[in-house]
């Protein structure tokens, strides 16, 4: 947590813009706590709160588009020679195509709140050959859900922020569960109405 502060209160936007276009390339950066912290940090005066989110949307969107242009581009190969250094591993590979395969775009979307498949989904999409504008659409829906779920987060708790993102690590799937099962809900009581009329 030093550190993330470190990096945030020295470089600000930029630092939070590379970091999480890292962190969702697989370098290891916790990125749900890095979001925490910004919005934290936002509810203290220290950044703008729609000036943190859009940057943190950039930045994930950054790190999507990079992994989703080197599936696209190189394909299986490079993952099973390079995977291992960020945290790629065959085992991690099968189970985010099994994934992907069961439920399709979607997976881009609600793969953010699941760490592991969401630093696979993208390059799996680019794998596949998904259309860009289809895979723009999905990632761009599923960042900014990510972020907005996680600034509110910690500009909920204000100066509260560090405690509350040290406990995410084991939270994330939860609140993902959670955000998931509300929006299928919502979407579902939407598609009814919408067939009734």
């Amino acid at each position: 947590m030093a550190g993330i502060t470190f990096y945030i209160a020295h470089y600000g936007y930029a630092a939070m813009y590379f970091l999480l276009a890292l962190g969702i390339l697989g370098i290891p950066v916790p990125d749900e706590t890095l979001i925490v912290a910004f919005g934290g940090m936002a509810a203290r005066g220290e950044f703008n709160f729609a000036g943190a989110l859009s940057v943190a949307f950039l930045g994930s969107m950054t790190g999507m588009m990079i992994s989703y242009s080197l599936g696209r581009l190189v394909g299986e190969p490079l993952l099973h020679r390079y995977g291992k250094w960020v945290r790629m591993t065959p085992e991690r590979l099968a189970s985010t195509e099994k994934w992907f395969r069961r439920y399709g775009s979607l997976s881009i979307i609600f793969g953010y709140f699941v760490p592991g498949l969401r630093h696979l989904s993208s390059y799996i999409a680019g794998m596949t050959k998904l259309p860009v504008k289809a895979y723009v659409m999905y990632s761009g829906a599923g960042a900014a859900l990510w972020c907005t779920t996680f600034m509110l987060i910690g500009h909920a708790v204000g100066y509260h922020w560090s405690e509350i993102a040290g406990r995410m690590t084991h939270s994330t799937v939860r609140i993902g569960l959670l955000t998931a099962a509300v929006l299928a809900l919502g979407t579902t009581i939407g598609l009814l109405r919408w067939k009734k009329r």
